[in-house]
C-alpha cells in the first residue's frame, strides 16, 4: 500500500472567481465540504497515513482549516508562500517531506463518483515497470472539461499524448509518482507535464481507468454541475 500523498492545494483557482475571491480553491465547497477535504477523504480511505499539502493562495485560511480535520490523514505544510512552484516545482519543494516510495499526487480539484474505490484500484495496478501510473475517465464521462482529451492508451496500458483531433481518456488529476523522477529538476516553476514527456519517451507512464465518472470543478459551472451530481447520485457510488 502507498502510505504518502500529496495534495495540489496552492493555485488560485482563478477561473473559478468570484467563488475564490476571497478563498482559494480547495476551499471551494462542493456537497457541504471544500474539495480538499473530499480529497482528503478519499486518501484516508485509500490508507493513506500522511498527506503533504502545498499552500500559497489565501494560504493562512486553508492552513487553519486543515488543523480542524479530526480524522487523518496526517497533514503536512509544504509551505509556497513566497512562491507559486506550479505542478512540477510544487513536488521538487515537497521531496524532502515525501521520502523515497512511490507517492500519489492528487490535484485538489478533482471529484469523482465510482463503482469501485479508485485510489485502491489505481495503486493494486502498480508495478516496477512504471514510473507513473495515471488515473484517466473516459472522455464521455466527465463533467467540466472542454478539452480534446489528453492521452491515449496502448493494450498494455502505456499512455501517449493526443496525436490527433481528439483522444480518447482525459487525466483525473490523481497519480502514482516515483520521487527519485523529480530529484534533477529545480524548485522553480515549473510543469509536471515535463517530467511526463520524458516518461513518455521512455515508454514508462501507464494509465488505470477510472470505473465512473468524472468531474473536474474549474469554473462556477462545473462546481454547480458536480453539486447536482453529488446530490443526486452521492459521492461513492456513480447510478
Amino acid at each position: 500500500m502507498i502510505k504518502t500523498a500529496m495534495v495540489m492545494a496552492a493555485g488560485h483557482g482563478t477561473r473559478l472567481r468570484p467563488l475564490t475571491s476571497h478563498m482559494s480553491k480547495a476551499m471551494v465547497e462542493v456537497g457541504g465540504k471544500p474539495l480538499i477535504d473530499h480529497m482528503l477523504d478519499r486518501l484516508l480511505d485509500a490508507g493513506v497515513e500522511r498527506t503533504v499539502v502545498n499552500l500559497h493562495a489565501h494560504a493562512d485560511r486553508l492552513e487553519a482549516h486543515l488543523k480542524t480535520r479530526t480524522s487523518g490523514p496526517e497533514i503536512i505544510i509544504s509551505d509556497e508562500r513566497d512562491a507559486l512552484l506550479g505542478t512540477g516545482g510544487g513536488v521538487v519543494k515537497a521531496l524532502p517531506l515525501l521520502g523515497d516510495d512511490a507517492v500519489l499526487i492528487c490535484n485538489v480539484d478533482a471529484l469523482w463518483l465510482e463503482f469501485e474505490p479508485a485510489i485502491k484500484s489505481l495503486v493494486e495496478k502498480l508495478n516496477d515497470g512504471m514510473s507513473d501510473l495515471l488515473l484517466l475517465a473516459p472522455l464521455e464521462h466527465t463533467l467540466g472539461y472542454a478539452g480534446a482529451g489528453d492521452f491515449d492508451m496502448n493494450a498494455d496500458g502505456r499512455l501517449h499524448r493526443r496525436r490527433g483531433d481528439h483522444a480518447s481518456y482525459v487525466y483525473c488529476g490523481v497519480q502514482i509518482a516515483r520521487p527519485e523522477r523529480f530529484k534533477t529538476y529545480p524548485a522553480a516553476s515549473f510543469s509536471r507535464g515535463k517530467i511526463w514527456d520524458v516518461s513518455l519517451r521512455d515508454g514508462l507512464i501507464y494509465g488505470h481507468v477510472l470505473k465512473g465518472f468524472w468531474m473536474h470543478v474549474g469554473d462556477p459551472g462545473a462546481r454547480d454541475g458536480a453539486e447536482y451530481m453529488l446530490r443526486h447520485h452521492g459521492e461513492h457510488k456513480y447510478l
